[in-house]
């Protein structure tokens, strides 16, 4: 090659490189300039339509004395059904849960809606908001008796019968992958209200503080009742529960309940 035309090869790359380089600090830049979401306003004390989601292995009728009460208190009220059994990918189930979603907004036409995710149902949730959009549409997330940490069984099953352990169960062990992930910086991302309930009588969500969550309204049920013997599989039809998910969910921000409030919650329940 000619040295003229090693100069104008070269003078051709400088020139691309440039370019390349120009782009690149322009899309910085702008990216710099739109907000870190694109999530909507959700109206905080306009409450919406309820959204439940169900824990491991998907039953559905096991919330139905907490939609009863919902509806009783005029909320509309949709209990989702998750793929499967809802033993499968958790992530899965987080974007069926956002299909529901969907729908449930598109029918009522409201601009958020209030959900609570129950045992496994909970985490499902979490990773729904944290990485499926829920965060632009939900104005409140209770999640009730949820193993945000993990929880014994699972760990212990998926060591000891591995082949009774399932992808959700994995997922549901202390230390795996996806909780990880999910406990890795905001346990509890912008956007919605977060409340977490538990029972510290809990016998499958092992420790039962694994529902602890990082920058939530946090309530074990004795904190409030100090005698409550609810056990896990209770939750969903106990009186006190079911006062606290109503009051949850109403227009102003909860506040924690003090143990005076312990007759008035389980009245507001039954």
């Amino acid at each position: 090659m000619s040295p003229r035309r090693r100069l104008f090869a070269i003078a051709l790359l400088v020139g691309a490189l440039a370019a390349t380089v120009a782009l690149g600090i322009a899309a910085m830049f702008a990216g710099r300039d739109r907000p870190a979401s694109a999530a909507r306003s959700v109206p905080p004390d306009k409450p919406g339509p309820v959204l439940l989601v169900p824990g491991y292995g998907g039953s559905i009728d096991s919330l139905d004395p907490l939609a009863s009460r919902l509806r009783a208190a005029g909320r509309n009220v949709t209990v989702a059904t998750l793929p499967g059994d809802a033993t499968g990918d958790l992530g899965a189930q987080a974007k069926a849960v956002r299909a529901v979603a969907d729908t449930v907004l598109h029918r009522t036409g409201a601009p958020s809606l209030d959900v609570v995710g129950y045992s496994a149902g909970g985490v499902v949730v979490r990773l729904w908001v944290r990485s499926y959009g829920g965060r632009d549409v939900v104005r409140r997330v209770l999640t009730l008796g949820s193993p945000h940490h993990g929880t014994d069984l699972a760990e212990l099953a998926g060591s000891l019968l591995p082949s009774l352990c399932p992808i959700a169960c994995q997922q549901l062990a202390a230390g795996s992958d996806l909780l990880d992930m999910l406990n890795r910086g905001d346990e509890t991302p912008n956007g919605p209200q977060w409340v977490s309930l538990w029972s510290d009588r809990d016998s499958v969500v092992t420790p039962p503080t694994s529902a602890r969550l990082a920058g939530a309204l946090n309530v074990p049920l004795q904190s409030v009742c100090a005698g409550d013997v609810t056990d896990h599989g209770q939750l969903p039809a106990d009186p006190l529960v079911l006062g606290l998910v109503v009051r949850a969910f109403a227009a102003a921000p909860m506040a924690a309940p003090p143990a005076a409030d312990c007759g008035s919650l389980r009245r507001l329940g039954g």
